[in-house]
């Protein structure tokens, strides 16, 4: 036997004993009416089968007990069973059981109101003491157990969620720094190999000069070849850094103004012309503009070597605008020899075969702005807009890095104690009148011992009727009387006001309109 097992077995023995001691102790003290020893072993046996079966059976244990209590008393309210009762409803509540519960509340009311209209004893404070304990004795603990269940569901499901959450998240974050890399690549190998473009256009500019001999004009061709080459490699070197680099900055050169970049590419050689309107607002959006100028301008050497270029930036209170157009290759461009240029792809290939623009339209989409690049007359155009208000509009797809403030957080609704306090509410206002209504109904059928000492047998009905109370006792107890007289009428009335406890009765018996009978029955012992 597991120590599992062993542990559910002693709280169960634990949990019958403590269940007992009310059953047995209220007879002892009086406070139920004297049953015979079989009737409280088989109370203790149910009680200790219901305690066995309440963790996989827990109506049927709530059943069992609903059961003994009625047994017992048609009302259902029970000193002995009353605890157990509720022990079980709560369990019951706590197991989750929301659909059975409440047929079997109804099924409980209904046995009970049968009882009592058979019973035929002052049956309206019966169905009332019925309905209050139904209502605290077997409703409320179950509430309160399905409040339990339903509160451990909602943090378990909530802890769940959490951990879920925070799966995505590290989902979320990973693929944002590998899109970092991404970018950091691409910018790495954009920044590089506009440098090595301009390296090699100058190259070939040397290549070309009639002034120099033929000697030198060969190494300036196998620098051009070594330009080419070393772009080629760095595109490859570039693809694995783009997998397995670490953050790091951009590679752009830092302070480095797009006046500097053309700057630097007209004075290596390449005809370009710029027109800039505004000022400089926002450091970050000057970085893309930067890239997209520096990206077109790297195009433009490399697949529209000696064509002339226009570069346009204005700056206006809703955004920037970026346009780099060139004018296409001439058609009277100087011979370089083969080997010594650049691969250049087929017709257009800027946009479909590189990297370079995409991620360029990636970046400033992620600013909410718009990219164009195409064909443009005889050249190729690339345009932006870059919005000035800050706001960002992610692509689908595309996920900002998580921070701490986005983390997933555990939170469990607050408890919501007004259905309950409703239901408390009116359930004490049934309870007080139950109770209201069986404090005036024993106290107001007692007959004082001096008045039915002064009764004698024979006197008229309608002298004794002087002294009797307004009441009769709802719930006479006939099974201590004598036999009464032939044809006589009998009444029961207590001879003391005392609540909740076995009184004194007194028994008087009309016939013929006269008294024909007068007995004393003791108290229960």
């Amino acid at each position: 036997m597991s120590h599992l097992v062993r542990r559910r077995l002693a709280a169960d023995a634990l949990l019958w004993g403590c269940l007992a001691v009310p059953a047995v102790a209220a007879d002892r003290i009086g406070l139920n009416e004297p049953r015979a020893a079989w009737q409280e072993l088989a109370g203790l046996a149910v009680l200790a089968a219901a305690a066995a079966v309440h963790r996989t059976r827990p109506l049927l244990a709530f059943l069992a007990t609903a059961a003994l209590g009625l047994a017992a008393a048609p009302s259902l309210f029970t000193v002995s069973y009353g605890p157990a009762l509720a022990v079980f409803a709560l369990l019951l509540g706590a197991r989750g059981d929301a659909r059975r519960a409440p047929w079997a509340f109804a099924g409980i009311a209904a046995l009970g109101t049968v009882r009592i209209l058979v019973r035929d004893v002052d049956p309206v404070p019966e169905w009332l003491v019925l309905l209050a304990t139904l209502l605290f004795a077997a409703c409320f603990p179950w509430l309160i157990g399905r409040h339990w269940h339903q509160r451990a569901e909602l943090v378990t499901s909530a802890l769940a969620r959490a951990a879920q959450l925070e799966r995505e998240q590290r989902i979320v974050a990973d693929r944002a720094r590998l899109r970092e890399r991404a970018r950091i690549a691409q910018d790495m190998h954009d920044s590089l190999g506009h440098e090595l473009s301009l390296l090699a256009l100058r190259a070939g500019a040397l290549q070309l000069d009639p002034a120099l001999d033929e000697h030198h004009r060969a190494a300036a061709a196998d620098l051009r070849a070594a330009a080419a080459d070393a772009t080629d490699r760095l595109r490859e070197i570039i693809g694995l850094l783009r997998e397995e680099g670490e953050d790091s900055a951009p590679l752009v050169p830092a302070g480095e103004s797009v006046e500097a970049l053309v700057a630097r590419a007209e004075a290596s050689g390449l005809a370009v012309r710029l027109r800039m309107e505004g000022a400089a607002r926002d450091a970050v959006r000057e970085r893309t503009v930067h890239r997209i100028v520096q990206e077109a301008l790297t195009n433009a050497v490399k697949y529209a070597p000696g064509a002339a270029v226009a570069v346009e930036v204005v700056r206006d209170a809703q955004g920037t605008s970026v346009s780099v157009t060139d004018e296409g290759a001439p058609q009277h461009a100087p011979h370089v020899p083969a080997g010594t240029a650049p691969h250049v792809p087929a017709a257009d290939p800027r946009l479909p075969r590189g990297t370079g623009l995409i991620g360029l339209r990636e970046r400033v989409l992620d600013h909410g702005g718009t990219f164009q690049a195409g064909e443009h007359g005889a050249g190729f155009r690339v345009r932006a807009w870059l919005p000035a208000d800050g706001t960002r509009t992610p692509e689908p797809g595309h996920s900002p890095r998580p921070d701490a403030a986005q983390r997933p957080q555990l939170h469990v609704p607050r408890r919501t104690w007004a259905p309950f306090a409703a239901a408390g509410i009116a359930g004490a206002l049934l309870v007080a009148g139950t109770f209201a209504w069986y404090a005036y109904s024993k106290t107001h059928s007692v007959l004082s011992p001096a008045a039915y000492a002064r009764l004698t047998v024979g006197d008229a009905e309608s002298e004794v009727a002087k002294v009797l109370p307004e009441r009769e006792v709802a719930d006479p107890p006939t099974d201590r009387a004598p036999a009464p007289p032939a044809g006589a009428d009998c009444r029961y009335y207590r001879a003391n006001g005392r609540l909740f406890v076995s009184v004194p009765n007194y028994r008087l018996c009309f016939a013929d309109g006269r008294l024909v009978a007068k007995d004393e029955i003791p108290a229960a012992s």
